[in-house]
């Protein structure tokens, strides 16, 4: 290679590297407010500013008086963890019916994607009357019924392109061994599609541990309250205590953000093998 083609590799690279940088540090930013806003009282958040005048520990300590914080984080982990059981119980088979079912399953992908376009607002109602049937108001069992039913829609879409992508002759040399469509499911195509199941699993799962409106609607009880419905009740009628509420926020953010980085390879092999390319 050339001189000139070496060097306009480097500028490239080094173009690059510096547009990634600058990606890097728009998505920490935000984060890096946070952690200000943690150390600052509230006299001091409200003359504005970016960094803190004085470093004001107390917000710490304060935040864990406040509320049972430990207790809410474990309310939205039981949460999201039991919704994305119920989530993938029904979204791999309902997955393996729209990509194996031809048109009767492009019908059915179509309505399932069209129930989540309409805003969550409109189905508090029903779903209350719902969980009060049930007798789940104000559990945790309720919340992640809710939110398990609510994510099967994206649940299915992310998993129906990784079903498309096993090829139809694995699973018709399994059916002459004398294996049914669902022992072929589980036998055959689950353990093909497992990055794209741990893929939906996780962006479930931050979907449910993010949730704010169903929590708040059917979970009136401090019992059953997860930590985004926690981080409602430092806003009072006339102070906001800005300073306790990010210690809330990076305290739930620390163990997903833990979570996701762990997860990664299997996010990103999951995403790339096909349901999102």
């Amino acid at each position: 290679m050339s001189a000139a083609g070496i060097g306009a590799r480097r500028r490239r690279r080094a173009g690059l590297t510096a547009l990634l940088g600058l990606i890097a540090l728009a998505t920490v930013v935000p984060v890096l407010y946070v952690v200000s806003l943690s150390l600052r009282s509230r006299d001091d958040v409200l003359n504005g500013g970016l960094l803190p005048s004085r470093v004001f520990w107390r917000n710490w300590p304060d935040a864990f008086g406040a509320i049972d914080l430990g207790r809410y984080m474990a309310n939205s982990w039981t949460v999201a963890a039991g919704s994305v059981v119920l989530t993938l119980l029904i979204a791999v088979p309902g997955a393996y019916f729209t990509a194996r079912a031809g048109r009767s399953g492009g019908r059915l992908a179509a309505l399932v994607l069209s129930s989540y376009s309409a805003p969550p607002v409109v189905a508090i109602l029903p779903l209350f009357f719902l969980l009060r049937n049930l007798q789940l108001n104000n559990t945790v069992a309720g919340l992640a019924l809710v939110d398990g039913l609510a994510n099967v829609p994206v649940a299915i879409w992310l998993l129906d392109g990784f079903v498309r992508r096993v090829p139809r002759e694995i699973e018709e040399a399994a059916w002459l061994d004398g294996l049914g469509a669902w022992a072929g499911l589980r036998r055959i195509v689950l353990p093909l599609i497992a990055p794209g199941v741990a893929a939906a699993a996780l962006i479930c799962f931050f979907l449910s541990y993010n949730e704010f409106l169903f929590a708040l609607s059917f979970a009136q009880d401090s019992t059953a309250q997860t930590l985004p419905v926690a981080l409602s009740l430092f806003q009072g009628d006339k102070n906001v205590e800005f300073g306790q509420q990010a210690v809330v926020s990076l305290v739930g953010i620390a163990p997903v953000y833990v979570l996701a980085v762990a997860a990664q390879r299997w996010l990103v092999a999951g995403l790339s093998s096909g349901a999102v390319k």
